[in-house]
């Protein structure tokens, strides 16, 4: 008899608590990051430093991640989610989203990133997406904000 559970050791584990900003291109294709050492796709972002904000994080991260500096009057909070960590078994993640309504041109992977891929939402949905991309998705964030009616 095989049992599909999960035992850890305790069930207090803080969620680890990251920023994701949801970037466009003109294309209406949504941007997507693979970090060196993982296999799952998932929206630029990561862990804030000490006393920053979640903008601060979101803002930072997408500089370090892809040298790309964001207008602040464009970036919109989108929410809280919380999902399955992509890449630590066992371990929530809680992540308050962003969406930049701005579309942008060519980026290149900078810091931990390993592969960019733009990812266009109405098209099948692939395999090796991240929780959170998935809950974004099914949230409304299938369409860049240049196409939603």
């Amino acid at each position: 008899m095989q049992i599909d559970q999960v035992f850890q050791e305790s069930c207090s584990a803080e969620p680890i608590v990251v920023s994701a900003v949801v970037l466009w291109s003109a294309a209406g294709e949504m941007l997507l990051v693979r970090k060196r050492g993982t296999r799952r796709f998932m929206h630029p972002g990561g862990k804030p430093e000490a006393g920053e904000s979640a903008r601060q994080t979101a803002h930072r991260e997408v500089f370090e991640e892809l040298g790309l500096v964001l207008d602040d009057t464009e970036l919109s909070e989108v929410g809280c989610f919380e999902v399955a960590a992509a890449n630590e078994p066992g371990r929530a993640l809680r992540a308050t989203v962003f969406e930049y309504l701005k579309p942008i041109g060519a980026v290149a992977a900078q810091a931990e990133l390993e592969e960019l891929r733009w990812f266009d939402p109405s098209g099948p949905e692939l395999e090796d997406l991240a929780p959170l991309v998935t809950a974004i998705l099914s949230h409304g964030l299938a369409a860049s904000p240049a196409t939603r009616t």
